[in-house]
């Protein structure tokens, strides 16, 4: 039976589904376990849920089962551990296994920029719906988390068909994730909607139950949770939509600071005004460094080439503007860089030779130890590149960023990467560089010289401090 389209339910009330497997509750699965799948997963099994995490990796699979987690997320480590011991979780690369286990898979593997294009890369989507659908045994629903272009439900639905038999009645759904690194825990506990995109009574009725854990956690703590019902395509759209509409924004105010920047007007004082718009808000129009990870960059540029596939190339060219925004406003960091060290930049850009910088972030956010596009991780790499002799420091993305970027400096400290600079660059907004003592730290720089390329530092304290500071779109 097609349902009707859209239902947006505050108070979900859907039929329920008995799951195929018996079990009281779906029994769900998670397919890849990155920050997306072993995020879900973990959560998914202090929700009461009967959980299988499964990966191609053994070493991550062997950490996750060892009560270990491969990734830098608040909160995570401990409820690994708790639904390990529980019985509730568990993890493997047995597919096969995997494929028994679940009435509900959630798809949750990577889909980087292609090689070579702006689209995205759905080899991964591909190979774990594939090798899921060879070893199917009974009706089950295959739902995908992954941020895909519009189109690809109808695919994966395509290729389930070509690789089960059609008596097992194995079924397709989409549903987006919105996490965010930093918060994401919550953001799977007590999300701010649930949208699910589905065919059948069926499909719905499956997805209720496997987030029924959600809302009846909303309703012991007196909060809705929005459920939004409808087709595969606007279910695709929302997250790309959402993505798309956040770096927008987020490029809107950067740009502004270029033309404070040009006419002597303080993007910070701007952006306060705006935000008072109730229209508007304040919410992502921190001017800076711009947008990174693994999410904004390669989703808005997938965005477009689908657009262009589909004959609507021409209502997304606004992207293109927003991507190359964001990306001069790591160049702007040079040119700041330059002004405070009084090098003159020629053709090439300036020239640091001669210069040690310290570089406090690498990663493309607070919070996480992400350095995948992270912005602070680039400026760093293209200081090195102009000459000077980096050291950096991130209390969490170190190790990444070493991997990464092998040929930089990385330091175990706040003290140990400024001492001896001739100028510190502030490129990610961790709590411990907002709070740093400017006045200690001036103890042990050769110069007095700041780049707040997230205008979150107290420009005032640390120009009291004697500090020649230098902000993004600050006068």
């Amino acid at each position: 039976m097609t349902i009707p389209y859209p239902a947006i339910q505050p108070t979900p009330a859907i039929a329920a589904v008995s799951p195929p497997s018996g079990a009281p509750r779906p029994r769900v699965t998670f397919l890849g376990t990155g920050y997306l799948g072993a995020t879900y997963a973990i959560c998914y099994a202090e929700l009461g849920y009967e959980v299988l995490g499964f990966d191609v990796d053994a070493d991550k699979i062997a950490m996750l089962n060892a009560g270990q987690v491969p990734i830098h997320e608040p909160g995570l480590d401990e409820l690994l551990k708790r639904n390990l011991a529980a019985g509730r979780l568990r993890f493997s690369t047995d597919i096969a296994e995997t494929a028994e286990f679940g009435d509900v898979h959630f798809i949750c593997v990577g889909t980087p920029q292609r090689a070579g294009g702006m689209g995205a890369d759905l080899s991964y989507v591909e190979a774990s719906v594939t090798s899921l659908a060879q070893h199917l045994t009974r009706k089950s629903l295959i739902v995908g988390k992954s941020t895909v272009p519009v189109g690809t439900a109808e695919w994966v639905e395509q290729l389930v068909g070509k690789h089960t038999p059609g008596d097992l009645g194995v079924e397709v759904a989409w549903s987006p994730e919105f996490l965010q690194e930093g918060f994401a825990v919550d953001d799977v506990l007590r999300p701010n909607r649930i949208v699910v995109g589905v065919k059948s009574e069926w499909a719905n009725g499956m997805l209720y139950a496997a987030h029924k854990g959600v809302f009846d956690l909303a309703a012991t703590e007196d909060r809705e949770v929005p459920l939004v019902v409808t087709d595969f395509a606007t279910a695709e759209l929302v997250k790309v939509a959402a993505n798309a509409f956040l770096a927008t924004k987020i490029s809107f105010i950067n740009a502004m600071a270029e033309v404070c920047e040009a006419s002597g007007g303080d993007v910070t004082q701007l952006a306060r005004a705006i935000g008072y718009d109730p229209r508007i808000g304040n919410r992502f129009l921190q001017a800076g460094l711009g947008f990174g990870g693994a999410c904004l960059p390669k989703d808005i540029r997938a965005f477009q080439a689908r657009a262009q596939e589909l004959g609507a190339g021409e209502a997304l060219r606004f992207l293109h503007e927003v991507d190359l925004i964001n990306l001069r406003r790591r160049t702007r960091v040079l040119q700041l860089a330059a002004d405070l060290l009084g090098r003159r930049s020629g053709p090439a850009g300036p020239d640091f030779s001669g210069t040690r910088i310290a570089v406090l972030g690498a990663t493309f956010k607070p919070n996480t130890d992400d350095v995948r596009d992270a912005p602070a991780l680039a400026v760093a790499a293209l200081l090195q590149k102009a000459g000077a002799d980096v050291h950096v420091y991130d209390p969490q993305g170190t190790e990444n960023a070493r991997r990464a970027v092998p040929e930089l400096t990385y330091e175990s400290g706040i003290n140990e990467a400024v001492t001896g600079a001739d100028l510190v660059c502030v490129l990610t907004e961790w709590a411990d560089f907002r709070n740093a003592d400017p006045v200690a730290l001036g103890e042990l720089v050769a110069g007095r010289k700041v780049v707040d390329g997230r205008n979150c530092l107290d420009s005032a304290l640390w120009t009291q401090a004697g500090w020649e500071y230098r902000g993004m779109g600050r006068p």
